[in-house]
């Protein structure tokens, strides 16, 4: 069967405006691989516990005895296999502490462009939150310190980030540069 290539939307949660990004994969990978391309394409750093819940299923880690019953393993399901329809939609839960939410709809099924490298990111916009900020809240907070550099709390902000912190950065060509990382070592896990 040959492979199809997903055009798949990704959306996260609770944030206005949208941070969102537009990634092309091949249906044969799994969903543990889509997990890897989803932390590079929205600048995540792969520090936590993700799930998916896509056709009425819950896709995961099965690692341990603290799964729930049920979980699919992210390891064993092709995308494929779930992933079939266009303007079908997802979900991606990264971070069981912060709950970073992300939907994802399967824009278009198209053929594989033979000379085209996959995964490959076509688009986006904005930055991804921090790693460890407190969910949508802490977030959010974190924005209306950075707008004020008198904020009193905004140079211990600036020493937690350990970096100053641009909420409307993306940068396309080092996003695909990082995924061609994967494509060229096979290394799923990166980070």
């Amino acid at each position: 069967m040959p492979t199809n290539i997903l055009q798949l939307k990704i959306i996260l949660q609770q944030i206005e405006p949208s941070i969102w990004r537009r990634v092309e994969v091949k249906d044969d990978i799994t969903f543990y691989e889509l997990h890897h391309v989803i932390q590079i394409a929205m600048g995540w750093w792969n520090t936590h516990l993700f799930e998916f819940d896509a056709g009425g299923y819950t896709i995961g880690v099965i690692e341990g005895s603290m799964v729930p019953e049920g979980t699919l393993g992210s390891k064993e399901v092709m995308l494929s296999r779930l992933l079939d329809t266009e303007k079908m939609k997802f979900k991606y839960l990264y971070d069981f502490g912060d709950n970073w939410e992300h939907e994802i709809e399967v824009e278009k099924i198209i053929p594989e462009v033979s000379d085209k490298s996959y995964p490959t990111c076509i688009g986006g916009e904005r930055n991804c939150p921090p790693e460890d900020i407190m969910g949508f809240p802490g977030y959010d907070n974190l924005l209306e310190i950075m707008k004020d550099k008198k904020h009193p709390e905004y140079q211990g902000m600036l020493e937690w980030l350990g970096e100053e912190y641009d909420p409307e950065y993306f940068d396309l060509q080092e996003t695909n540069g990082e995924l061609q990382f994967i494509i060229k070592t096979k290394n799923w896990n990166p980070n």
